[in-house]
């Protein structure tokens, strides 16, 4: 089964950027569908970005379309989310997911997760 770590959060203030990286344990990783979520204080957990196994598919909530991005290297094992034009709304702790059994996922049936990172952008 694949094993996920997250790292890249941190401080930021607003406007400024952020690259969320997911390590991956576990060859299959490739063939695995993977988001990232995120959930605030007070707030229920959301899906923010999805991609496909193949990295041929993509999808971003509303709220981050045109800041952040998406991407995987499935000969590194990692994922990426790349986060541009930061604001306090994004102030969360962000967790990478893996889905062994759908080639693309954009619902919250996710069975492989991160520990989780936490992001702070002050205003």
């Amino acid at each position: 089964q694949v094993q996920l770590v997250e790292s890249g959060g941190g401080f930021v203030q607003a406007g400024g950027s952020l690259r969320l990286s997911c390590a991956a344990s576990g060859r299959t990783f490739s063939s695995y569908a993977m988001g990232w979520f995120r959930q605030a204080p007070g707030k229920e957990r959301e899906l923010v970005a999805a991609i496909s196994w193949s990295g041929g598919s993509t999808w971003y909530a509303d709220s981050v379309k045109g800041r952040f991005t998406i991407s995987r290297d499935n000969v590194k094992h990692t994922g990426n989310l790349r986060m541009n034009s930061l604001k306090p709304d994004d102030t969360a702790v962000y967790y990478c997911a893996a889905d062994p059994h759908s080639d693309f996922n954009i619902g919250d049936e996710y069975d492989t997760w991160g520990p989780g990172t936490q992001v702070t952008v002050s205003s």
